[in-house]
């Protein structure tokens, strides 16, 4: 059985720093690409980060362009998202998920993903 967990939620200041950990478990995950999404109070659940576990090529939503980065260890099969220069308005749920890798899939839809994560918070202050 597929588990994603997440991690490394808090609060900070605006300007800080986090990082985000998505531990996969269940199987092997060569063949996935792994998400990061967000959703914050009131609003949809928002693409926020991709990378492909084989290839290791990586998409951003542009509102974290330049202040995230996506990467994997895959010793370990874990996903981490580096997030920097923290805004308040990134204030959501991180959730990670993972998507069987295929021809035609928009990694930036939540529909394309298969599994998801139980969500970790963050909340930046002003």
């Amino acid at each position: 059985q597929v588990q994603l967990g997440e991690s490394g939620g808090g609060l900070v200041q605006a300007g800080g720093s986090l990082r985000l950990s998505c531990a996969a478990s269940g199987r092997t995950f060569s063949s996935y690409v792994m998400g990061w999404f967000r959703q914050a109070p009131g609003k949809e659940r928002e693409f926020v980060a991709r990378i492909s576990w084989s290839y290791g090529s990586t998409s951003y939503a542009d509102s974290v362009k330049g202040r995230f980065t996506i990467f994997r260890d895959n010793a370990k099969n874990t996903v981490a998202l580096q997030m920097n220069s923290l805004k308040p308005d990134d204030t959501a749920v991180y959730y990670c998920a993972a998507a069987l890798e295929g021809s035609y899939k928009d990694y930036s839809d939540l529909k394309s993903y298969n599994y998801w994560g139980q969500g970790t918070q963050v909340t930046v202050s002003s």
